[in-house]
């Protein structure tokens, strides 16, 4: 890549409406041109503008049906690039909650969410530990599923099937609590069945993931994870 085409990727996220877009855009769904311009606070046509900026520069993939036109992150890699550009910003800099609305959906963001297609937040991160202390992930040479993390996954239904250069695992910075946690397919496919075996439920109109009490029983019995530490 040449210096000027890096400079111009970064010149992409270096606007705050088009920030506030690909930050959404990290629960995985495609989302209209109008929903996101709700999101950001900022007119339709402005959206719009911002978007063709986006999908022109390969950070977004647009979709149409019928009248409708959607926007997604182009893939994981660029999710990948998100979230570790917001765990790298400077947190001092943040602006404290205006209410305490604001204040619960911070804490319950913090508390467990989805990064595209995986598990983040202080869930995300107890997780990839407990996977660890039980002999099921090696994060001392990057991470990498051992032997008994497959048979793991395999034990309860989850193909890890390659697609493309995406890893099977890979670690995410997560930006809330400045520690990796699984990414990859394998993150991909723990998160996926967490939602659909109602270990977890999503929680507001943000990312935010809320663990049940099965999901407290299920993680307990699968990796010795203390339901007190998911609340």
């Amino acid at each position: 890549m040449a210096s000027k085409d890096l400079a111009a990727l970064a010149a992409l996220f270096a606007d705050e409406t088009r920030a506030a877009f690909v930050l959404a855009l990290l629960d995985g769904r495609a989302w209209t041109a109008g929903e996101l311009a709700r999101h950001a606070r900022v007119a339709p046509s402005t959206a719009s503008e911002h978007l063709g900026k986006l999908v022109a520069g390969g950070v977004l993939a647009e979709e149409r049906q019928g009248r409708h036109r959607y926007v997604r992150l182009a893939d994981s890699g660029i999710a990948h690039l998100v979230e570790d550009l917001a765990a790298r910003s400077e947190p001092g800099r943040k602006a404290p909650p205006r209410t305490l609305r604001a204040a619960s959906a911070g804490q319950a963001m913090a508390r467990g969410r989805t990064c595209y297609d995986h598990l983040a937040g202080r869930l995300g991160i107890t997780i990839a530990e407990a996977m660890t202390a039980r002999g099921l992930l090696r994060q001392d040479t990057g991470f990498a599923l051992t032997d008994r993390g497959v048979a793991w996954f395999g034990e309860r239904g989850l193909v890890l099937e390659a697609k493309g250069r995406r890893p099977v695992a890979r670690g995410c910075l997560d930006w809330t609590e400045r520690k990796p946690h699984l990414a990859g397919i394998a993150g991909a496919a723990l998160c996926r069945h967490a939602l659909d075996s109602g270990w977890c439920v999503r929680i507001g109109s943000e990312r935010a993931v809320k663990v049940t009490a099965d999901g407290e029983r299920a993680l307990h019995e699968a990796l010795g994870i203390d339901p007190v530490v998911l609340r």
